[in-house]
């Protein structure tokens, strides 16, 4: 009896300790992070399309500011399957190119907000619920 608990407790650390590391997460400001990025004082953004994207227009008399998403490739083709992901289907949407965000974002974020600090000066967090960290659609 105790060989089979011995057993099914190694199992149990086992599958543990894997789980432990199958997690990823991809902040506002590193490689490889998807979603909504502020501009404000950043370096003039190098865009997919000229024109903002917009899926479903906004009730007359709403007027949305456009946001800037940085999406995996393809996304931006696609928008009106993706859209609902980022919580941005009835906004105007500017798309990031991937080199300006890799190139230009990501270096000017970590220099405001150091290298490991994802997201805002006090909150280590995604950007709201519209960041997608790696491995995600």
């Amino acid at each position: 009896m105790k060989h089979f608990l011995f057993t099914i407790m190694i199992i149990l650390f086992a599958v543990s300790a894997q789980a432990a590391d199958v997690g990823v997460s991809v902040s506002v400001g590193q490689p490889g992070f998807y979603g909504r990025i502020d501009i404000n004082n950043y370096p003039q953004p190098q865009l997919v399309y000229a024109q903002p994207v917009v899926i479903r227009h906004a009730p007359a008399g709403v007027v949305y500011q456009p946001i800037y998403l940085h999406v995996p490739p393809g996304h931006e083709k696609k928008w009106s399957k993706h859209c609902s992901k980022y919580n941005a289907c009835g906004q105007p949407v500017y798309f990031v190119r991937d080199g300006w965000y890799n190139d230009v974002y990501v270096p000017h974020h970590q220099a405001q907000y150091g290298k490991d600090h994802g997201g805002k000066k006090d909150k280590g967090h995604k950007n709201g619920n519209q960041g997608h960290g790696k491995g995600h659609d």
